[in-house]
């Protein structure tokens, strides 16, 4: 069986022209609620995204922006990590930034511990909530796999991707790989 496929999608949550809304539509891919989308608290988040996960024996996180961060977060506190087969994290927010001071404090400091799963970071080199730089250390202290993107800003609606074929194909590549490696 297949595990499900659970998209995280970051603050303000994704519209109808996000990639993660395509997927959604497209794969039927699952959308992990939120109560608050545009007040996020991290407990409350967390939460949210621990209830679903057990509510599947196997899942794969596909996470955007702030979801990222809910991923590295959630993996150092859940007893629950062993059902995630993998995880997809794309164009991670970094909320230590200065204009996000007062905005998303609850969200620091950033979780920088190795997640316990296969993981794979794409970052984009123009991305206006994250540096290039960052986001390749969130990739080195999570353990994760960092896949340049190049120039596609936060890799949101405003990137204009469409469905995103070469982001689900990289999501193909990580699940081939981590069944190979494992046999499920």
């Amino acid at each position: 069986m297949s595990p499900t496929v659970l998209l995280l999608p970051g603050w303000h949550n994704s519209g109808p022209d996000h990639w993660q809304s395509h997927w959604e539509r497209l794969h039927g891919y699952t959308r992990v609620p939120q109560h608050d989308w545009d007040t996020p608290l991290r407990g409350d988040w967390m939460a949210q995204l621990d209830s679903t996960v057990q509510q599947h024996p196997r899942v794969v996180l596909v996470a955007h922006s702030l979801a990222c961060l809910l991923v590295a977060a959630w993996a150092a506190h859940s007893r629950h990590t062993a059902r995630v087969q993998a995880a997809l994290l794309v164009a991670p927010g970094d909320v230590e930034r200065a204009e996000l001071l007062h905005t998303l404090h609850g969200w620091r400091p950033i979780v920088r511990q190795p997640l316990p799963f296969p993981t794979t970071l794409i970052a984009s080199r123009d991305d206006p909530h994250c540096r290039f730089e960052r986001a390749s250390g969130f990739a080195r202290d999570w353990g994760a796999q960092l896949i340049d993107a190049g120039a596609l800003g936060h890799i949101n609606a405003d990137s204009r991707l469409g469905d995103w074929p070469q982001g689900h194909a990289w999501l193909q590549t990580l699940l081939h790989s981590h069944e190979a490696t494992h046999g499920h």
